[in-house]
């Protein structure tokens, strides 16, 4: 087994266990079953950019529990594939798309495999959030996306700001910078067994904990789209995340939170559209 095979075996088993801590914690499933014409945070605040997904062919990279892949059906696409490296997370996400009513397709794959996983060209490839952090190559990524697209199809990535990703764990003395901004060949390896979201009290623990994750500048993200092929249409950062990294030191707006104090000091997501050349 190489070092990469390791990391990934690692970070497969530490999903698994997450998606078992994530659906018994609830993770806006049962809202998303209740209301079928709900959408979850993270595609509602990006209806705009995706727009009407009618009749379209849609693929989800890293779809975890598959609450995003649901949200992309309901705007009116016609095919919707997700595509997860945890075994568990598909085996899960199959079973909340049928009390959703949804018709997915839900395939285990290492996302660098997704253009052998998967048949057929699609309109859309989106990925959100916290995805980038697990790959250790964000150029060999930025290849697969263009290779699912038809020409004239779209790209929409929305994650955690790579600046961000540089503060440490400890903030009791304020925001400091202690991992890497850009990409590197070792990970940063950690054990934990917490995850991002908090555990319901009769939630599985995470057993495996260790995972290795990789930061990648936003030169680098924007870089590898570019080379590979895509045009960019747009780029946002913003303040605003879809959870909280230190808790003490900020605040909730509705589904998002931000810094309490000087919150334009950081970005904290960014996202990116951008689209397959037309062929002439």
């Amino acid at each position: 087994m190489t070092d990469r095979d390791r990391y990934f075996a690692d970070n497969r088993a530490n999903w698994d266990d997450r998606a078992a801590l994530h659906e018994a914690s609830g993770y806006g499933i049962d809202a998303l079953v209740a209301d079928r014409a709900r959408l979850s945070p993270e595609v509602a605040q990006d209806v705009g950019r995706l727009g009407d997904l009618t009749g379209a062919d849609v693929i989800h990279l890293q779809c975890h529990l598959g609450t995003d892949t649901v949200s992309l059906q309901r705007l009116g696409a016609r095919r919707v594939v997700g595509v997860d490296l945890s075994g568990e997370s598909v085996r899960r996400a199959r079973a909340i798309a049928a009390r959703c009513g949804a018709d997915l397709e839900l395939v285990e794959a290492n996302v660098y495999d997704a253009r052998t996983a998967v048949d057929g060209d699609f309109d859309l490839v989106y990925t959100s959030i916290g995805v980038l952090c697990w790959l250790p190559d964000v150029a060999a990524w930025a290849r697969v996306v263009a290779s699912l697209l038809r020409p004239g199809g779209r790209f929409l990535v929305r994650d955690d700001h790579p600046m961000s990703m540089t503060i440490g764990e400890d903030v009791s003395q304020g925001l400091r910078v202690e991992q890497p901004y850009f990409q590197r060949e070792t990970p940063m390896t950690w054990d934990d067994d917490a995850s991002y979201i908090d555990a319901a009290p009769d939630a599985p623990a995470i057993v495996h904990g260790v995972s290795h994750q990789w930061n990648h500048s936003i030169g680098q993200i924007v870089t590898a789209v570019l080379e590979a092929g895509l045009v960019l249409d747009s780029f946002e950062e913003t303040p605003y995340a879809a959870w909280t990294p230190w808790p003490d030191l900020m605040v909730a707006e509705g589904d998002r939170y931000r810094l309490r104090e000087d919150p334009d000091r950081m970005p904290l997501q960014f996202v990116l559209t951008a689209h397959r050349p037309a062929q002439v």
